[in-house]
């Protein structure tokens, strides 16, 4: 954003200040000053002279020997080579030493033997564009107004004294896009007064409900739509205080009522469009969103096709504006317009943003509406556009303004704590200097409630901190005392859950497996691959709402598919054997509106070289390391992800804490493994509550063991975990140790029977057993297998 420091003097008085003090001030504020650039500073020594005479060189065709009266003494004598020079034109004159844009030093000379003392120059050799002298000059030197004071400093002429400073404006303040925002902080800043002049209009009559009409079809899209008709028009440039303003700021001026647009635009910050009246057919402007491939041709010439997201500015024949964004080439102002329709609107940010960004175009309207604009602005903003119609004579304001009102919201309000805003800045500001600063900023400050209203163009302001930022920046971040940070410090600390995983992951590496990471999102058609049946609740499935593509639009129910995707790559690479975790996280739905659970899980997986009791080994050791003493394996059959007979649920304390086994053949033709595969699949939670996390260590007693043998027979479909289950509970305490050393069948065992063979050790902490003890738990462990499972000694 370009400021004119002049343009300021509108709005507050900041006589005195040097463009170097006024940036490191606005900047200490708060603004970040880009720069600051006088518009004339490779200009030096050009002024305004009078050709007295012209006469031609008496040794060329084509130069001209000119008396020049440049003002405060003799005429001096310049050789010219332009084809419009001639006697009583006034003219920009670079003296002997004059510095000219590019570094052009002028010095004088002789051109065939006639001694030059300067030149008389060009716009061109100048720097001068076209538009801001207001007219297309001819070919050759430049001719000024026959006003111009001879001897004057050209640059005072054509504005080109002036001092630029650019701004860096965040987005979160749409307000500071313009002067009167920029002007605003600037009073605050110097604690000088700021005011906005009073804008009056004089209607002549007739009624602009007559003439046109106005409709809001989305009203979210379109917060406020105000409209004001200009007649009896008269297209012409720009007065020359309103184009060195333009030009100043980095806008051409084109015409007057264009220029009005523009000017208001950079003033007030408010967008503003014109449309010829003639161009809206039917007599009524519609906002409405864009009709799928509608397609409209834009000011720069260029097609643009729409679709229904995009809002546009429409009558009965069609889009004539893309609105916040730009008019339509069938609606623009031309030479011959007579009536104008002035639009000023305030369009949904986000919108803008979006349609811009999609039809290629970022125009100084569409920079401002993208950040937000304020729509209490947009009646001040047509209202002084209107004034700039009587002020440049162009035309004759219609009586009335129209005003369609979209969905807006209500005021933001926020508590005023004096004593904690100098609290949270370490400061002890006056409560009075806090409301100084906060009226000079438009803010209402309601003592009574001690309560804030920002005002409407500042929609940052929207929390306590925000108000102590302003305080903060305006009473000055240089007088704020510094101290030393306070604060008590915190002693870092693993929480049991993060210990428990080191601890998972400690364990699992040791046993030769890989950690990996994997997605949490993947295609519907992975539970397809799993064999998962239609109604399994593994198909409740949380859904993306904006995926990037097929493959990732749903939150995974199971981790297996991503186990078993790394394993057919491992194996599809001809890696002869893998074993890898995961601890990670799985997403089930829980209801319309309320966020998914997220139980954290632990997949196992495995090939190569490895069998069942591999990956129950690992299990087991996991229960170990966690000191896990209920953890139970049964025998699962009707689980379609594994193998029927190759598969065991892990209960621990009567709750299901996973599953392991080896992979149905099906489901590894899904995946292209040829080989089996053994996955684990278990619930960290359940893990967690079971782990014992206070471990006492105790010595080792003194006391001998005493060892039995156990020679068993029981049904061969009775499963080992439950013969030892009865063994231990039986043999209560004092059983310490139980190690199966054979399992049999064969000659000698009846048909449907097998031999089982422990060892077993019993131990008491504080004496040593006696035999009839030792025998005494023989016997009641021998009972007990008899009475639970039919079992009987060899």
């Amino acid at each position: 954003m370009k400021l004119p420091m002049s343009w300021l003097s509108d709005y507050t008085d900041i006589t005195g200040v040097s463009p170097k003090e006024y940036a490191d001030k606005i900047t200490m504020s708060g603004s970040k000053v880009e720069g600051v650039e006088n518009l004339g500073a490779d200009i030096d020594k050009v002024v305004v002279g009078k050709v007295v005479s012209c006469e031609m060189h008496p040794d060329s065709d084509h130069l001209h020997v000119c008396m020049v009266d440049v003002g405060g003494g003799e005429p001096i004598q310049i050789v010219c080579g332009a084809p419009n020079v001639a006697a009583g034109q006034n003219v920009p004159v670079a003296l002997n030493g004059a510095l000219l844009p590019g570094g052009i030093k002028i010095k004088k000379g002789k051109l065939r033997g006639v001694l030059s003392n300067g030149m008389i120059c060009s716009h061109d050799e100048l720097g001068i564009e076209p538009s801001r002298l207001g007219y297309e000059p001819e070919y050759g030197i430049l001719v000024l107004p026959e006003d111009a004071e001879i001897g004057s400093d050209v640059k005072e002429l054509y504005g080109l004294n002036e001092n630029v400073v650019e701004f860096e404006i965040t987005s979160n303040r749409p307000d500071c896009f313009s002067i009167i925002g920029l002007a605003r902080e600037t009073a605050a800043t110097f604690k000088k007064p700021f005011h906005i002049p009073e804008v009056k209009i004089n209607e002549a009559g007739g009624d602009i409900n007559d003439m046109i009409a106005v409709e809001i079809l989305d009203k979210d899209k379109c917060k406020r739509y105000n409209a004001r008709v200009v007649k009896n028009v008269k297209i012409e440039p720009s007065p020359k205080w309103m184009r060195e303003r333009l030009e100043a700021c980095g806008v051409r001026a084109i015409n007057n009522i264009v220029d009005i647009t523009n000017y208001v635009l950079l003033e007030y910050g408010q967008p503003m469009h014109a449309f010829d009246i003639r161009d809206i057919a039917g007599g009524k402007i519609t906002i409405r969103r864009a009709e799928d491939g509608e397609e409209i041709k834009t000011l720069d010439g260029q097609d643009r096709r729409l679709i229904n997201d995009d809002l546009v500015i429409a009558d009965e024949n069609g889009a004539i504006a893309i609105a916040g964004v730009m008019g339509g080439f069938n609606s623009e102002i031309k030479p011959d317009t007579t009536t104008v329709v002035f639009e000023s609107a305030m369009f949904e940010a986000s919108s803008v943003r979006l349609t811009a960004q999609r039809v290629g175009l970022r125009t100084e309207a569409s920079s401002r509406y993208e950040k937000g604009l304020d729509y209490h602005n947009t009646v001040p903003a047509i209202e002084r556009a209107c004034q700039l119609v009587e002020m440049l004579g162009c035309g004759e304001n219609v009586s009335g303004m129209i005003d369609a009102m979209g969905n807006v919201e209500g005021e933001t309000t926020i508590v005023f704590r004096p004593d904690k805003i100098n609290a949270f800045l370490g400061t002890d500001i006056p409560t009075d200097e806090m409301v100084r600063i906060l009226t000079a900023l438009e803010v209402k400050v309601d003592m009574d409630n001690m309560m804030l209203t920002p005002p409407s163009f500042r929609p940052d302001l929207q929390a306590e901190a925000d108000i102590a930022e302003e305080i903060a920046r305006f009473y000055g971040y240089d007088v704020i005392p510094t101290s030393l940070l306070r604060g008590e410090t915190t002693v870092g600390a693993k929480t049991p859950e993060q210990l428990t995983a080191d601890a998972l992951n400690s364990v699992l590496t040791s046993q030769g497996m890989y950690e990996i990471y994997t997605y949490t999102f993947q295609s519907p058609s992975m539970l397809d691959k799993l064999n998962i049946p239609a109604d399994s609740q593994l198909r409740n499935q949380v859904k993306i709402a904006n995926p990037l593509g097929e493959d990732t639009s749903v939150m995974r129910t199971t981790m297996a598919g991503s186990m078993l995707e790394v394993l057919a790559r491992n194996y599809n690479y001809r890696n002869k054997s893998a074993k890898f975790f995961e601890l990670g996280k799985t997403y089930r739905p829980n209801g319309a509106g309320e966020l998914p659970d997220e139980p954290q899980t632990l997949m196992l997986g495995m090939y190569g070289g490895v069998d069942f009791y591999d990956i129950k080994g690992v299990c087991e050791e996991i229960f170990e390391k966690l000191h896990i003493k209920n953890a139970e394996f049964e025998a699962v059959s009707d689980d379609p992800i594994y193998h029927p007979g190759r598969t065991a649920r892990i209960m621990i304390g009567g709750k299901t804490a996973g599953i392991i086994g080896e992979v149905h053949p099906a489901v590894l033709r899904n995946f292209d493994i040829g080989t089996r595969a053994y996955i684990g699949e278990l619930d960290f939670e359940t893990l967690f509550n079971a782990a014992d996390h206070n471990i006492k260590y105790t010595p080792l007693t003194k006391f001998p063991a005493v060892t039995r043998d156990f020679s068993i027979l029981t049904d061969k479909a009775t499963p080992v975990a439950e013969i030892e289950k009865v063994m231990k509970k039986a043999g209560g305490k004092l059983l310490t140790h139980l190690e199966l050393s054979d399992v049999y069948t064969g000659e000698q065992i009846p048909e449907g029977k097998k031999s089982v063979m422990y060892k077993a050790e019993f131990k008491a902490p504080d004496r040593s057993l006696t035999g009839e003890e030792a025998d005494s738990l023989h016997a009641k462990i021998v009972k007990a297998l008899g009475e639970k499972l039919g079992a009987e000694l060899r």
